[in-house]
Formats: C-alpha cells, sequence, structure tokens
C-alpha cells in the first residue's frame, strides 16, 4: 500500500498504491469538492495538468446529488469519469466551517444545510456510510476541527471524542468493506490528529490514533488561522510519533512555500482549494513568485504567465491575453488560471519527487523557500 523508497533528512520519497493507481509520493491532490474542480475543469483536464488523486467532499456530494445515487451510477470514479485514486474527505471540517449552523454531541454533529436549512445528521457511522457509497479509494475518519486557539480543556475533550468517533469509524468501515454490494472493497481508512495548537495534546491524540492502525495518518486542524510558525511547529511536535511506514497526510495546506516547508518536515500529502480559488481571482504561481494577471502592466505583454511553465496555457497564450479575459469577465479566464495553478503545483511536487530521487532536497529547498514566497 504505502512503499518509502527513500528519505533525505526528514523528507520522504514514496509511493501510494489504491485500487485504481499508483501515487508517486510526495503528492499534491487536486480538490473537486462536488465532483468537479472549480473553473470548469474536468477529469479529462486533471489528467493532462499532472493530477495523481482526486480529492472530494462527503458532505457537499451527500447534499447534492446524493451518496446513493452517486452509488446508484457505480460510484464517484464511474459518475465523474475519474479512473485515478480519489480521496474523500468526511464531513468533519464542516463541523468547523458550517459552527453556526451545527451541534455537536457524542452521537455526532446535526446540521443546517447551508443550502436549504434543512436539518442533516451526520455521525462516524453516517460519514463512512456516505463515503462507502462514494467509492473513494481512501476514507477520512470523522473527527472535529476546533478553533485556533480554543480552550485547554474544550480542546481536550474534543480530541478525546474524536478518538472514541475514530474506534467507531474503523468499526464500520471494515464492516461496509465486507459486504459483497460494496462500490469499492479495497477502501483505505486515515485517521486524523487534532488538538488544535496544543503540544501535548497533539502528541497525546497522535499516539492514541496510531495505536488503532489505520491506513494512513492525517494532521487535521492546521491553516484555519494560527501564524504559519506555529503550523510548522506542531507539524515539528506531531511527525515523530506518526508511524513511519504509513502515508502522512497535512490537511487542508497550504501555499507553494508552505507545502516546500512540510515536505521537509516529513510530509507525504497535501490538499487545498488555494491554487485554484486564487486562479479564479488572478493570482497566478510562477517559479520566480506569485502575480496578479489583472495588474495594468501586463496589457501587453506577450509572454507566458511562466516562461518555466509546460501547461497548456503558458504553451499557448500570453498574459495580455489572460488578463483581457478577466477584465472582459469570460469565463475562459478562470478556467485557463485554475489550470496554470494546478499544473504548477503538480509540477512542484514532482520537481520535489526529482530532487529527492536525486539527493538534492536539500539544496532545491534552499533555493526555492525563498523564490515560491516572492511577490512580482
Amino acid at each position: 500500500m504505502f512503499t518509502l523508497l527513500k528519505t533525505e533528512g526528514r523528507a520522504r520519497r514514496g509511493t501510494l498504491t489504491c485500487a485504481h493507481g499508483t501515487a508517486q509520493t510526495p503528492v499534491f491532490m487536486n480538490v473537486g469538492t462536488q465532483g468537479a474542480i472549480k473553473g470548469a475543469l474536468s477529469a479529462l483536464d486533471l489528467k493532462e495538468i499532472g493530477c495523481q488523486i482526486e480529492l472530494s467532499n462527503t458532505y457537499h456530494l451527500h447534499l447534492r446529488p446524493g451518496d446513493k445515487l452517486i452509488k446508484e451510477m457505480g460510484g464517484l470514479h464511474r459518475f465523474m469519469r475519474w479512473d485515478g485514486p480519489i480521496l474523500t474527505d468526511s464531513g468533519g471540517f464542516q463541523v468547523f466551517s458550517l459552527a453556526s449552523r451545527r451541534k455537536i454531541k457524542e452521537e455526532g454533529v446535526t446540521f443546517a444545510s447551508h443550502i436549504d436549512g434543512r436539518k442533516i445528521f451526520m455521525g462516524p457511522e453516517e460519514s463512512m456510510q456516505i463515503q462507502a457509497n462514494l467509492g473513494s479509494d481512501i476514507a477520512m475518519a470523522f473527527d472535529e476541527c476546533v478553533e485556533n486557539p480554543a480552550p485547554y480543556d474544550y480542546v481536550k475533550q474534543s480530541c478525546e471524542r474524536t478518538l472514541r468517533w475514530l474506534a467507531r469509524c474503523k468499526q464500520e468501515h471494515d464492516r461496509l468493506n465486507s459486504l459483497p454490494d460494496a462500490v469499492n472493497p479495497q477502501q483505505m481508512l486515515f485517521g486524523i490528529n487534532q488538538g488544535g495548537v496544543v503540544p501535548d495534546l497533539r502528541v497525546w491524540h497522535m499516539d492514541q490514533i496510531a495505536a488503532l492502525d489505520c491506513d494512513g495518518y492525517a494532521i487535521g486542524g492546521l491553516a484555519v488561522g494560527e501564524p504559519t510558525e506555529t503550523m510548522y511547529e506542531i507539524i515539528d511536535v506531531v511527525e515523530p510519533h506518526m508511524p513511519a511506514h504509513k502515508p502522512r497526510y497535512l490537511m487542508g495546506v497550504g501555499t507553494p512555500v508552505n507545502i516546500l516547508e512540510s515536505v521537509a518536515r516529513g510530509i507525504d500529502m497535501f490538499d487545498c482549494v488555494l491554487p485554484a480559488r486564487n486562479a479564479r481571482h488572478g493570482k497566478l504561481y510562477t517559479w520566480a513568485g506569485a502575480l496578479n494577471i489583472k495588474n495594468e502592466k501586463y496589457k501587453n505583454d506577450d509572454r507566458p504567465i511562466d516562461p518555466a511553465c509546460s501547461c497548456p496555457v503558458c504553451q499557448t497564450f500570453s498574459r495580455g491575453y489572460l488578463r483581457h479575459l478577466f477584465v472582459a469577465g469570460e469565463m475562459l479566464a478562470m478556467r485557463l488560471a485554475v489550470m496554470h495553478n494546478l499544473y504548477f503545483y503538480n509540477d512542484l511536487m514532482a520537481k520535489i519527487r526529482q530532487a529527492l530521487d536525486q539527493g538534492e532536497f536539500q539544496s532545491f529547498y534552499q533555493e526555492y523557500r525563498q523564490k515560491l514566497a516572492a511577490k512580482l
């Protein structure tokens, strides 16, 4: 399932084999929350831009079109015509993001739908059932993501509840995988480390969930408002307690330099809406830093977004043309911008893997940690 090929410092190079293929790690997962990348990219586009793992969201797909409908359609892979690995988030992040619309109990969480206000209940068993219906390759355990900072006692209670929820997730996940009508009987389950920005709770929780022997482990509840350096400090605290022979996933992170710094700290997997969201607003990433394509200075610029980029957009269109599309309000502007940014992220991971393969990660890290954080 997961093979650690080599290390350089704490950085890791490996492979993750799922029912729908093998991903090379470190890997960035392209976020298609509702079964599509925002910005009008299809599964065919994902192939072209080098995506290895697509990520969709349990809560949103449960609301529409409905996970039972997707199961009837043959599962999420067939529904969206993506034949590579898929990871589904459990809906746990919505416990955080829909704070004004939810109530947490031991059994699970009651939400008011952000679409029509109707009441929805989701607990560990329901999350596993929905993800089983979707047939993803990797299911995430149902958890609670707390605010940073939050009172110590609440964070402690939340960690303990999330641990109990993980045990319930694991039991239900094993049961569902054994059923004769399972969409993907090889579906894996990842546990999620929580604990806010409290180091001792993070370590305690990681030790506890590691003992449950999940297929992989994620660090959740970061990049939700705490300073970047605090996020790195928590990774430094948790990473030594993460099983070395299991994949390590940092949820919801982040900028190119966040990813580079986190790879250096021993993380294998990443996801974030940032590259697509920023692209839709004209912020584009290059190997020399980020630029705002809406800027007046690009009006007559005949160069590609990034002369060092081999994406379909940079091979075809100019900065001036892309700026025109944004100014004119054309939908094509968002599609091309998102395609470029996601290609850039996937290419960044490919170059990180190449540097690790060649034993040159430290020099790559030193060269690009400042360039990737620059603004043009």
